[in-house]
């Protein structure tokens, strides 16, 4: 029995330090902002399931996803673009360089989600026609910007 868990243990050890290595190598810039994608996109599945009647309505759900979307939207992710961080420099990324080719245009498209998260916030908790209304301009901005800096899947 005591070989047993020994064995276990000792197994156990070397897949954590296997991870370990692993996330030592993954460029943290890269992992921040695929976590930041990944809140904004768990935001906008609530309201978009909401929107697209996948989810029934819920004016506080719907309010505080919006308000989500708009705080993250106006946090300040500059260091996670850094350069050589782009999908052609760096594997596990779908960053097309264009972001740092065009970085004016990249930033607006930022300001344009930051407009488009405010609309949200303001109409997501009023009504269900309200939030359908405002999915277009919030939509567009997201849509927008992968088509013009994100590798396709």
């Amino acid at each position: 029995m005591f070989r047993k868990i020994a064995l276990i243990a000792i197994l156990a050890g070397c897949s954590l330090t296997g991870a370990a290595v692993a996330d030592e190598q993954a460029d943290p810039n890269i992992a921040a902002r695929q976590s930041y994608m990944d809140l904004l996109a768990y935001n906008l599945g609530v309201i978009g399931g909401m929107a697209q009647n996948r989810m029934p309505y819920d004016a506080e759900m719907a309010a505080t996803a919006a308000a989500n979307l708009h705080t993250l939207a106006m946090v300040d992710t500059r260091r996670m673009w850094a350069d050589g961080t782009d999908n052609f420099d760096t594997e596990g990324t779908r960053a097309l360089p264009a972001i740092w080719e065009n970085p004016d245009d990249f930033v607006a498209r930022f300001v344009t989600l930051q407009t488009a998260t405010e609309a949200m916030m303001a109409a997501a908790g009023t009504d269900l026609a309200s939030l359908q209304g405002a999915m277009g301009g919030l939509g567009g901005a997201c849509g927008a910007c992968h088509q013009a800096y994100r590798e396709p899947q």
